[in-house]
């Protein structure tokens, strides 16, 4: 994978809702599935077929009776089949379901309507790419360098009503970091591929990197990093160290989450976002918690008692009352 260097903070933008408060207080981050992201493209890469039909006709039958056994183990399991009889039935079962699906390609291959030279060497490649897809079943959870970057904040942190924590990495999660490289295209060679299932571990890193790690070069502002894992609602394994709220932050919002994690162990430090005077730049600056504690929370009322006891009676007030009143 490419060359890396961490910084000494990543950051997550986020709007502020419900969600976002349990991630905080419960110390979680959550790990998407990639096919949700904005970008249709990422996580996409298209399998370039450098290899001759007959490799790539291996590569498929190793995976689908990877992937069948797989499923074929996992149904056994749960209906509790053991023993060498059911393991030799999964094993028979996987090799026939690749069978099947190479003799479908060649089949599917000799119809005319395919105005290409090779369509069976085109139709391996088209369902060794779709077989390789189904093994990234990560989860990802993106972070970027940078906490006072103006497109991030429009983008993902709500238009300045959202917040930015800011995450350290402690030794045990940096292998599960990585950085995103832009530009460039999106080719995975099938080559690779097959050098990887045979237990390559370079090849395995530049499989890896074309699929997860790669963007189209307009994304570059994003400088982006990504933790992998399962995907879901995990404990997070990256430390919280700042949370830093936008320009737009409601003040009740500031409050709740300084609140939220007053009582924390490790103290996390606030900062809120400002302009550069006369520049499209932003800068972090420290919240002054004590004077956001002495003016919330605020009660409206909380002043009425002081004119309890007061006798005094505008005269001019009387006087439109009395004359009002004839």
């Amino acid at each position: 994978m490419a060359k890396r260097t961490l910084p000494k903070r990543l950051y997550k933008y986020r709007s502020f809702s419900n969600l976002t408060l349990g991630m905080l207080v419960e110390d979680t981050v959550y790990f998407a599935d990639p096919s949700t992201f904005n970008d249709p493209l990422d996580t996409e890469p298209a399998l370039d077929t450098d290899i001759s039909a007959e490799a790539l006709e291996a590569i498929l039958s190793q995976m689908i009776e990877a992937r069948t056994e797989a499923e074929m183990s996992a149904a056994a399991k749960t209906i509790r089949y053991r023993g060498p009889k059911t393991l030799d039935h999964i094993a028979r079962q996987s090799r026939r379901a690749a069978e099947r699906l190479l003799a479908d390609i060649r089949y599917n291959a000799t119809n005319p309507d395919y105005e290409m030279d090779d369509p069976e060497h085109f139709l391996l490649g088209q369902y060794v790419q779709e077989e390789l897809l189904r093994r990234y079943d990560k989860g990802v959870f993106s972070l970027a360098e940078r906490a006072n970057c103006p497109l991030m904040w429009s983008h993902y942190g709500d238009q300045h009503r959202g917040l930015c924590l800011g995450y350290s990495i402690p030794d045990a999660a940096t292998g599960d970091i990585q950085k995103i490289r832009y530009g460039g295209g999106r080719l995975v060679q099938a080559s690779d591929v097959a050098t990887m299932l045979t237990g390559d571990v370079e090849a395995r890193h530049r499989v890896d990197e074309a699929v997860l790690l790669k963007k189209a070069k307009p994304w570059a502002y994003e400088r982006e990093w990504r933790l992998i894992g399962p995907r879901g609602e995990l404990d997070s394994p990256l430390e919280l160290e700042e949370v830093v709220f936008g320009m737009r932050c409601p003040s009740a919002v500031v409050y709740a989450v300084v609140q939220a994690l007053a009582n924390r162990d490790r103290p996390v430090r606030f900062f809120e976002i400002h302009e550069q005077w006369g520049r499209f730049l932003l800068v972090k600056r420290t919240v002054d918690t004590n004077e956001l504690q002495a003016s919330l929370p605020r009660r409206n009322r909380s002043f009425d008692h002081i004119f309890d006891d007061l006798t005094d009676i505008d005269p001019t007030s009387a006087q439109a009352g009395d004359h009002g009143a004839d």
